[in-house]
């Protein structure tokens, strides 16, 4: 079992260099995989023993994203707006 993960692991990282003016280059697997262009915004997530690279997506690449769950969230505006109209009849 150790071994599968370890195996697992390895086909998922790459390695870098961080430079004397603190850059590193992304491997172009890793750009090409995540979309990742020259301009793209990344945030960098501090865990307790690591550093996770989260790239960023635009409003326009964000474009549509809700179309699978446009009822869902329909539904929870009209919830979310009845709440206050209640509210605000006391």
């Amino acid at each position: 079992m150790a071994l599968g993960i370890l195996a697992w692991y390895s086909n998922m990282t790459e390695t870098a260099t961080v430079t004397s003016k603190s850059m590193v280059t992304i491997p172009a697997r890793i750009m090409r995989k995540y979309g990742i262009k020259q301009g793209s915004k990344v945030e960098f997530v501090e865990l307790e023993d690591s550093v996770l690279m989260v790239p960023l997506k635009s409003l326009g690449e964000l474009r549509g994203v809700d179309k699978e769950h446009r009822e869902v969230l329909l539904d929870a505006i009209r919830e979310l707006n009845l709440e206050h109209r209640k509210e605000g009849a006391r």
